[in-house]
């Protein structure tokens, strides 16, 4: 029994408006290790995000059934932690705060929150901006308070969907590279959505390519990779190569469903 089972999962959308539907997602069988890195890669409105949602439970799939621990996912839950494209941090409150809030709504005394919130603000590299408030960050150190505040949830399974997306080349290499130093110092599930085949291979133990819409897994790729990763490495080349081959496969079929906005 592998730590999350994703079981022959459709996802089809219902555009009421217009009565038609379209697929998202189509038969996806993919099973997950505790303490595994694993990329969701593909090209826009393949279905990542979709999956993601599934996962997390903020969706509910159409058919086929998703398990966490053997435990059949249908709602959201606190063994899911989310790391949102935006960090969508509380701007009335500081940083330590942002942090523990979670704590706050366990009704977990100052100190507690206090130390608990120092102990992850060190582990992402923010001491010294505790108080500090958000309107004050950098989109860096803001996704870093949303990275903690994940963490300190402590959940089984951490998702992120493109965290860095917004973020300049410069703070993006820097914050995958305290991502990867995060997850290699405490080993924490992780299910990473990206449409970077660098980052994925900068970040992953595992890359599973989706196709065009309908998204279906197209390949799961373990890297044997050591780190920190070299992409100037002939194997990180080696597994480019070979995901852009996949991607740029997938491009010249065409999709199956009709647009969600288009009129029929």
């Amino acid at each position: 029994m592998a730590f999350l089972e994703i079981d022959q999962v459709d996802k089809i959308f219902t555009d009421k408006k217009r009565s038609t539907e379209v697929q998202a997602l189509k038969d996806i069988q993919i099973n997950i290790e505790e303490n595994e890195f694993v990329c969701l890669l593909g090209g826009s409105g393949c279905g990542k995000s979709t999956l993601l949602n599934l996962v997390a439970g903020f969706e509910k799939p159409t058919t086929g059934e998703i398990r966490m621990n053997d435990k059949k996912i249908d709602s959201m839950g606190a063994d899911r932690g989310m790391v949102f494209q935006q960090p969508t941090l509380m701007p009335w409150l500081s940083v330590q705060k942002n942090i523990a809030f979670h704590l706050k709504l366990k009704g977990a005394s100052r100190k507690k929150k206090k130390e608990e919130a120092q102990k992850y603000i060190d582990m992402v590299g923010l001491t010294g901006f505790e108080k500090h408030y958000p309107h004050e960050l950098s989109g860096g150190m803001s996704q870093r308070v949303g990275i903690a505040r994940a963490l300190l949830q402590n959940p089984a399974l951490i998702l992120m969907d493109e965290p860095f997306a917004a973020l300049d080349p410069f703070t993006k290499s820097e914050m995958q590279e305290e991502l990867a130093r995060i997850w290699q110092e405490h080993q924490r599930t992780i299910i990473f959505v990206t449409h970077s085949v660098e980052e994925a291979l900068t970040l992953g133990t595992k890359v599973i390519v989706l196709s065009k819409r309908p998204g279906r897994v197209n390949k799961i790729i373990d890297l044997d990779m050591e780190r920190p990763r070299d992409s100037t490495s002939p194997i990180f080349n080696k597994y480019k190569r070979e995901i852009l081959a996949l991607i740029d496969q997938n491009e010249e079929q065409p999709s199956e469903q009709a647009s969600i906005h288009q009129v029929i």
